[in-house]
């Protein structure tokens, strides 16, 4: 066990074609409740309505305070049944609240997805091209015909083939991206190859990824993020309540009520699913929960375990340094956010993720 919780910790230090289906049960979208735009108008619903063990929420709540967490939210077919705030800002101010931003870190990744699937049915962009069709030749220090055959699905699914071991696995200079094995050889959670799906999007569409992610997502679901550079990275920031609008946007498969925004189903299907045979626990840029093993980044084998024993199934995540997680459990119409700063100092909280589980397990009855 201590391995496994090692080999997270390093897959957040570098950040933070099967295809299977990996929702159990579908869920009944028509009940599904969108909150307006600009306004901090949004329906609730009890745990009481919904016949949940009220007694355990404090220790759930107890739990989420003492191991740094800044906002924890559980939507219920898009209603609020949980809205938690607790601490400080990230300047250090007190009373962090609805309207304070926090970033995304990694779990930002699932933005990223998103984005690009929306580029690509709007047809400035196909997956299966070449990513040199669209950051042009000598992106990386290969040669042509090699730098040729890494697509952009292989950014999406982390097979890009690129040397791992480099002092900088956030550096994007053509310089760090070396070759080590064709495309689809292996799996390795390599920071540098998705930053660059950044740039793909904007050469393609010739906007600029802020504007791009405001004109396709937050301005028709309701979101106020934005992305911030932070060295090689883009990190995205946004409120609590905006990650789990998102959430709510990928539960609902794309749509914002009878808005397509995603409207790709073959590409979401992909997306939040096993999309290739390396690495079964992970889909374009989505941690998937439930599979009969998993590849942790920086480990070339890959482990005989699920991303998270203690979560359903059909969970599928983003998940970012310290713990920043928007999660997206299909069967049974739920959006889990978490937001703070890593319990006990530790970068990758994954054994604080199973124990927040097991707690929200016994508030819902499970």
């Amino acid at each position: 066990m201590k391995y496994l919780i090692v080999a997270f910790i390093i897959l957040f230090l570098f950040s933070c074609e099967k295809v299977d289906d990996n929702i159990l049960d579908p869920p009944n979208t028509s009940s599904l409740y969108f909150p307006p735009l600009n306004s901090d108008e949004w329906e609730n619903t009890s745990p009481t309505e919904l016949n949940w063990n009220t007694s355990e929420l404090e220790n759930l709540f107890n739990y989420l305070e003492s191991n740094n967490t800044r906002a924890f939210i559980v939507l219920k077919e898009g209603r609020i049944v949980i809205e938690e705030y607790f601490g400080d800002n990230i300047n250090g101010t007190s009373d962090f609240d609805r309207n304070s931003q926090w970033y995304w870190a990694s779990a930002g990744k699932t933005l990223t997805a998103t984005l690009v699937g929306i580029a690509q049915q709007d047809g400035f962009l196909n997956i299966e091209n070449p990513t040199s069709d669209y950051l042009g030749v000598g992106w990386t220090s290969l040669t042509n015909s090699q730098e040729q055959l890494i697509t952009v699905k292989n950014q999406l699914t982390m097979t890009t083939g690129l040397e791992y071991n480099v002092s900088d696995p956030d550096c994007t200079l053509p310089s760090c991206l070396t070759y080590k094995t064709e495309p689809g050889q292996q799996w390795f959670y390599h920071n540098a190859p998705y930053t660059l799906l950044e740039r793909v999007v904007e050469n393609s569409t010739n906007t600029d990824y802020n504007e791009y992610t405001d004109q396709k997502i937050e301005s028709i679901i309701g979101m106020n993020g934005q992305w911030v550079s932070q060295g090689y990275n883009n990190v995205y920031w946004s409120t609590a309540r905006d990650m789990a609008r998102f959430g709510l946007l990928i539960l609902n498969k794309g749509k914002w009520k009878e808005t397509s925004i995603l409207s790709d189903e073959n590409y979401y299907n992909q997306m939040v699913n096993t999309s290739q045979s390396l690495n079964p626990s992970y889909g374009y840029l989505w941690w998937l929960n439930g599979k009969e093993s998993i590849i942790f980044p920086s480990l070339p084998t890959s482990s005989n375990v699920p991303m998270s024993e203690n979560a359903p199934n059909d969970l599928f995540a983003g998940m970012g340094i310290n713990g920043q997680f928007v999660e997206v459990i299909p069967s049974k119409n739920l959006v889990v956010i978490r937001m703070g700063q890593a319990p006990d100092d530790s970068l990758v909280p994954i054994t604080f993720h199973n124990e927040m589980w097991e707690k929200i397990n016994l508030v819902m009855n499970e």
